[in-house]
């Protein structure tokens, strides 16, 4: 029984590092699939055996724990201590979010890929783009990306980590991941050519500004409420669509040799 009690003690402590939640996850990829072109959606169709890139969107967080994909742990996040800079921060031997990105960028842009490697980028990417997106994986090693703050949400106890993970999506909206998609992804096309302007180093920067933010604003013990909610539910939206939106553009300008012209 103790050995039962410990495994489910692991398996929970293992899922708080999990960003966005399904929910989260779920949107970012229902929000790219709306702004894929034909030219793109029929190659992903093709790479992904016709399933959505929603179906897809949650497999890493689980396939990271299982051995055949424990190397891929470390390409959730990326992190920057206090003390860091984006540019100083040391990197990861293992490989981190920004590095797995553009490695599966670079795998499908060789032509070389094989359908197995394809499908596998795919579901790597469209996870993975979400994650960098996720501001507190892109927070400090010292804490765990903010698991290690003890915090309180309307009383309960509560990390950091697994209040921007989940607890924030569902409180700010009670909605499905299609609902959430048709009520955030509203920009004009001026406004979503800016928001995919710039580069993965770019998107990543931005989210350890927000990071950054955050920590400042949730010492230790906070208790997180009313307040917290009306503030961050706004940069929640921001960071999903945001997601969702580069998510395609980074496809569209793989799959779709006229996108752009």
């Amino acid at each position: 029984m103790k050995k039962i009690i410990l495994t489910i003690a692991v398996l929970c402590s293992s899922l708080t590092a999990l960003a966005w939640g399904q929910k989260g996850h779920d949107t970012v990829a229902f929000i790219a699939e709306q702004h894929l072109t034909p030219a793109t959606r029929t190659a992903v169709d093709s790479i992904l055996d016709g399933r959505s890139m929603v179906y897809w969107a949650n497999w890493l967080d689980n396939a990271s724990h299982t051995p055949e994909y424990a190397y891929t742990k470390t390409w959730h996040y990326k992190n920057v201590n206090a003390d860091e800079t984006y540019l100083t921060a040391l990197a990861n031997p293992s490989g981190d979010a920004v590095t797995a990105i553009k490695a599966q960028l670079e795998l499908f842009n060789s032509g070389e890929a094989t359908k197995q490697q394809s499908e596998l980028a795919m579901k790597i990417l469209v996870h993975i783009v979400g994650d960098l997106h996720m501001p507190l994986h892109m927070g400090h090693a010292s804490d765990l990306g903010g698991n290690r703050i003890k915090v309180k949400y309307f009383g309960r106890d509560k990390n950091l980590h697994s209040v921007w993970d989940t607890d924030l999506v569902e409180s700010a909206h009670k909605w499905s991941y299609s609902e959430w998609q048709s009520q955030i992804d509203r920009l004009s096309p001026q406004a979503q050519q800016q928001v995919i302007g710039g580069n993965v180093d770019d998107w990543a920067q931005e989210s350890i500004r927000v990071a950054d933010e955050i920590y400042k604003s949730t010492p230790e013990g906070t208790n997180l409420s009313f307040n917290e909610l009306a503030k961050w539910a706004p940069v929640i939206e921001n960071q999903l669509l945001a997601a969702g939106l580069r998510l395609a553009h980074l496809l569209n300008r793989t799959f779709d040799p006229g996108y752009g012209k």
